[in-house]
């Protein structure tokens, strides 16, 4: 088998996998903080075992990137409270949706601390996005699970994604450390900082309870970054851009299936558009109305 073809099936499957991610959230029980901690500290047992039987403790890190990866843990974990906090306001189906605007994100940072050029195609694919989202969050949708507030849902869901481009940008810094290290960082700041919050004097009586939370700990944070990782090395930017929709179109078939979330003919156009915009940003799909592109940056 080509490295191609195992990268292809790595990229599937932690694709695959992060989409079930939010069925295991709402199967636990437990208020999102104290989800994002199990998950943060079952991940660091994980990512330790992992790191140790690859030989990263070896790796010797200055004071500078260290504090850059707790900042960065920072960013992921508190974006992974903002999501779980969505989940239960508006879904998993409409929070995946908003949450796949992250490359626009990142686009806007690439600009502002990058220097990075903002073409006029960019731009269209931006606003796109965004009417995508006002067609969700205008929309009164009937929701099967999630009881809260559905508009501190697309709030929550925005500002999560926000969150996660700024993980990435601080990510982007740390290149020369092995993956694995910077991911165990991360998580185990993650876990530090949201003990103290957690409920976990109260622990759950469930045994499926503590069967989501070691899953979401040890497959969709410990496994799950090893494989994605692992991909991300072996396949092409554009191919990796490709892929990651399944992440998106497993949450939607998993929700639908699972918990019996449906959604309505204006959710449905709010999400194609959003995922429109979001596969034309991340593949380079060009306008054909537009003939030459005019860029826009930051001086």
């Amino acid at each position: 088998m080509s490295e191609r073809t195992t990268g292809i099936l790595e990229m599937t499957f932690a694709m695959t996998l992060i989409g079930t991610l939010g069925i295991f959230v709402v199967f636990s029980g437990e208020n999102p903080v104290t989800v994002a901690f199990w998950r943060c500290l079952f991940g660091a047992v994980g990512l330790a075992l992992i790191c140790s039987f690859k030989g990263a403790f070896a790796y010797k890190i200055s004071l500078k990137q260290f504090l850059l990866a707790v900042l960065g843990g920072i960013a992921l974990t508190t974006n992974w409270v903002m999501l779980f906090h969505a989940i239960g306001h508006a879904s998993i189906s409409l929070t995946t949706a908003i949450y796949n605007t992250q490359p626009f994100m990142l686009v806007c940072f690439g600009v502002l601390f990058f220097g990075e050029h903002l073409t006029l195609r960019k731009l269209c694919w931006l606003a796109l996005a965004f009417c995508g989202v006002v067609v969700i969050a205008q929309s009164k949708p009937e929701l099967a699970y999630a009881d809260g507030n559905f508009t501190v849902g697309v709030a929550l869901s925005i500002g999560a994604a926000f969150l996660w481009a700024v993980a990435v940008v601080v990510t982007k810094k740390l290149s020369a450390i092995p993956s694995h290290m910077i991911a165990l960082i991360q998580v185990s700041a993650g876990a530090i900082l949201l003990a103290p919050f957690a409920s976990v004097a109260d622990l759950p009586s469930q045994s499926s309870a503590w069967g989501s939370l070691l899953t979401l700990g040890f497959v969709h944070t410990a496994m799950m970054y090893t494989i994605l990782y692992s991909a991300v090395q072996k396949l092409p930017t554009d191919l990796q851009g490709a892929l990651t929709f399944l992440y998106p179109s497993v949450a939607y078939v998993t929700d639908y299936l699972v918990l019996g979330q449906k959604l309505g003919t204006v959710q449905i156009l709010g999400v194609a558009v959003i995922m429109l915009a979001a596969a034309g940003m991340t593949l380079g799909w060009r306008l054909p109305f537009f003939r030459k592109e005019k860029s826009y940056h930051q001086a």
